[in-house]
């Protein structure tokens, strides 16, 4: 077993670390981060607009009027319906940081860049605008691609030179104006040619290729269940070796399970079918019970029925961490890490709480999640709640006994082993092996 996940961590490990150090991965994941705060607070007053509660909506009619759901739905539509533009600050500063060049200067353009590329609308009155739907979850992927792109070309022109010097005695604020002109000029003319190209196509504009060629196809594969098991499998995986997994999958995963949520969310806001299962909620919230491995469960069986004494002290320092999703206690304390005997359950439990969670979804046992983007730390029961009502949080219940189930005997295979090592210095093995040299040896006659 050790030789066999040896030989799986030579294999896996570069390649995450690679993942990990890629500057494009990161700059997408630090967007993100950047832009979650908002995220997380516009989806507070998308909850606030729709509690899951019997009698809510006509008790808020009857103290704020018939459109009361307006009062909440303004700042929800100013951060999780433009999120694009925020994401996209966070992805163009880490790049230009990351190459040493003004983060200003490539922020500025890489929102250019996107709304050059973005159709305008026209009233029928005349007057004009950008539609926010490019602005949402939609064009997201435009988004990210055009701050990648603006500022590579940023760096590009600075990195030649192409640049207009200013003299030493000029003040630093107006000398970097004049020196982001010519690198400004070249990427604005650059996306201009993009969009006019664009417009002689079937497609007439960037939005509707990326949507209808990259998004679609992406968007309906993150939404089986197949794909989904598969990147927990890897998520497992990479946390089994020390890899912080849920970062590596993050990046990649993270804008088209976003894009999923939102669409939920819009169609909750609508008062539509909502139409997907799988979405960053279901992920963070009826998958990873208590972090990566549904080890929730885990780190309350360590803390009731440990009887080393190292585990009883693991159990009360993991148990609260893991109430609110943070379970590296566990994984390095435990450990998981490396340990054939508890990778076994890590690696199951994903896969089994996913296939649990979609199946009661499907036959609507629970609601699906309503697209609200709580904060990753809610602890669960709650978060079940605010996601799907009393019977999400039923479901989180559920999940914790079944995970307790599977989880309690490989605990108890490694807690018997450290209490006999406390207890009498040997791990029960050494006795073992002891027992069988001795049987083979001849007796007296």
């Amino acid at each position: 077993m050790e030789k066999a996940l040896n030989k799986l961590s030579d294999i896996l490990s570069p390649i995450a670390f690679k993942l990990d150090a890629n500057r494009y991965l990161s700059a997408v994941k630090a967007g993100f981060f950047g832009a979650m705060s908002l995220l997380i607070i516009g989806s507070i007053f998308l909850l606030f607009a729709n509690i899951p509660i019997e009698g809510y909506p006509e008790f808020m009619e009857g103290v704020l009027g018939f459109n009361w759901d307006t009062y909440f739905m303004v700042p929800y539509n100013m951060t999780m319906e433009i999120m694009t533009p925020f994401v996209m600050v966070g992805i163009a500063k880490s790049l230009a940081n990351y190459y040493k060049v003004d983060d200003i200067g490539a922020i500025l353009l890489a929102l250019v860049s996107f709304f050059i590329l973005t159709p305008s609308i026209v009233t029928a009155e005349g007057a004009t605008g950008i539609p926010t739907l490019n602005l949402s979850a939609s064009g997201l992927f435009v988004g990210m691609i055009a701050a990648v792109l603006s500022t590579e070309i940023y760096r590009w022109v600075i990195q030649k030179g192409w640049i207009i010097k200013m003299p030493d005695s000029v003040p630093s604020n107006v000398a970097r104006s004049f020196s982001a002109l010519v690198p400004g000029l070249i990427v604005i003319i650059l996306f201009n040619f993009v969009r006019i190209g664009f417009s002689f196509t079937p497609y007439e504009t960037a939005h509707a290729f990326i949507f209808q060629i990259l998004q679609t196809p992406l968007l309906a594969l993150a939404r089986t269940l197949p794909t989904t098991f598969i990147i927990f499998i890897f998520e497992g995986l990479l946390w089994s070796f020390g890899i912080h997994g849920s970062n590596i999958i993050g990046a990649v995963m993270n804008p088209i399970w976003l894009n999923l949520t939102a669409e939920n969310a819009a169609a909750l806001k609508i008062g539509a079918e909502l139409p997907n299962i799988i979405n960053a909620q279901f992920y963070g919230n009826f998958v990873k019970i208590g972090g990566a491995g549904a080890t929730l469960a885990l780190a309350l069986c360590v803390l009731i029925f440990a009887k080393s004494q190292q585990y009883k002290t693991l159990g009360r320092l993991a148990i609260v961490p893991g109430l609110f999703n943070i379970n590296e206690p566990l994984i390095f304390g435990l450990p998981i890490v490396l340990n054939p005997v508890m990778i076994i359950p890590f690696l199951i439990m994903p896969l089994l709480m996913a296939g649990m969670t979609y199946a009661a979804m499907a036959i609507d046992l629970v609601p699906y999640t309503n697209g609200a983007n709580i904060p990753w730390t809610t602890p669960q029961i709650i978060s079940g709640f605010l996601l799907s009502g009393w019977r999400g949080a039923v479901l989180q219940v559920f999940q914790i006994g079944v995970s307790a189930v599977v989880y309690y005997p490989f605990f108890r295979i490694i807690d018997q082993k450290a209490y006999k090592l406390e207890t009498d210095g040997t791990d029960g093995i050494e006795q073992v092996e002891a027992g069988a040299v001795q049987a083979k040896q001849p007796t007296e006659a």
